[in-house]
């Protein structure tokens, strides 16, 4: 009798890095790194997209960030222009443009001020318009507004559809996700990371990335560098189809607005006013005193939208800092650790920059964008 061919011996898939949480900066990381032949393992505690990757309001947004972020914003942006190229989608992304009105001349003269001193940083995607020009892309508009400060390559996507295009092209490339892993125990054995799930499982890595959104400053805190993040929960509502009167994406100078008109007619209508989060519980609660504030500022700006019916009003937990920009970058206290959170409910823009980033400086060991005033060593005390 002839003896048994042997089986052929089966090789164990291993990833190069692991990254906790599954909203789009680590679907973005994941996809980055699985571009440049790196293996992936992402661990969600939930299902892709389950917090504010998938609820927040879509803006893709140069206008009115912080002055660290602008090389990082203009840098994502020009991949948001091609993102179908990216991922395969082109994740809903429409460019009208992203303005923010000034309700009276001493708004006008802040936004003027704001513009004057990003052109002297050499950046000169915002530009100041008069109320004549402002009536030319807001016909809706209230008379009483005098003008706005524009920026015309900005616009907006649709969050659900865009971290699943992540996270789609990243398996695509090899990367690999398992949903419902909550991360219970962050250790360091020998060269590796060996972390442990709530349910019992352990994936070991030499690299982890610490994408965990309103949940990262636990992973943060396990690797001895404890981060000062507030949970949480924006709130957003839309209302009934009415016919299209706008393109742009439009908020106030004075006021916190974020509204925009999807193709289908229905208006979203945001800014970041503040239900409550029950981060432990996974829920969050709305302060219907607070989307009563939104809905009056609607009022005053868009005189069109006062027989409108609101149908829908939600929020979702996201993590905010105490100086209201995102941790990128290495820890300050681990080898083959890297942060990508905080993002302040104005982080969706940058997601696919961030991810660029994060490969980068695994890859490579450095990135050409600035990066230093996102170190978390900053809340060192």
């Amino acid at each position: 009798m002839a003896s048994p061919t042997p089986a052929p011996s089966m090789s164990i898939w291993k990833p190069d890095v692991i990254v906790i949480g599954g909203g789009l900066h680590g679907c973005s990381a994941a996809l980055h790194l699985s571009m440049r032949g790196v293996r992936v393992l992402v661990l969600e505690k939930d299902h892709v997209a389950r917090h504010a990757s998938g609820v927040n309001a879509g803006g893709v947004r140069q206008l009115g960030r912080d002055v660290a972020e602008v090389p990082l914003t203009v840098a994502s942006m020009a991949l948001w222009h091609r993102i179908g190229e990216l991922v395969d989608d082109d994740c809903g992304f429409e460019s009208h443009g992203q303005l923010k009105v000034a309700e009276n001349e001493a708004e006008l003269a802040g936004l003027e001020a704001r513009a004057a001193a990003l052109r002297a940083l050499g950046f000169h995607h915002e530009e100041v318009i008069g109320q004549a020009e402002l009536r030319d892309l807001v016909p809706a508009i209230a008379g009483h507004c005098v003008g706005a400060l524009v920026s015309r390559g900005d616009g907006a996507a649709i969050p659900f559809r865009t971290t699943f295009a992540f996270r789609r092209k990243a398996i695509a490339l090899g990367a690999r996700f398992e949903e419902g892993a909550g991360v219970a125990r962050v250790v360091r054995v020998g060269d590796v990371w060996s972390v442990e799930t709530t349910g019992g499982d352990r994936h070991e890595a030499p690299i982890l990335v610490n994408c965990a959104g309103a949940w990262a400053d636990r992973i943060a805190a396990q690797l001895g560098e404890p981060a000062p993040l507030e949970v949480i929960a924006p709130m957003l509502m839309i209302t009934a189809r009415v016919p299209p009167f706008i393109k742009p994406v439009v908020g106030a100078s004075g006021r916190t607005l974020s509204f925009k008109q999807f193709p289908n007619g229905t208006v979203l209508i945001g800014g970041g006013l503040l239900g409550r989060a029950v981060r432990d519980e996974n829920r969050t609660e709305l302060d219907f005193s607070q989307v009563s504030v939104n809905a009056r500022t609607v009022w005053d700006l868009f005189p069109v939208m006062r027989g409108a019916t609101i149908v829908r009003s939600w929020a979702g937990i996201e993590a905010r800092m105490p100086d209201q920009i995102p941790v990128i970058g290495p820890s300050g206290t681990q080898p083959g650790v890297f942060h990508a959170f905080g993002f302040s409910a104005h982080g969706f823009q940058l997601g696919p920059i961030v991810g660029r980033i994060t490969a980068d400086l695994i890859t490579r060991g450095g990135t050409d964008l600035p990066i230093q005033p996102f170190h978390i060593g900053r809340f060192a005390a």
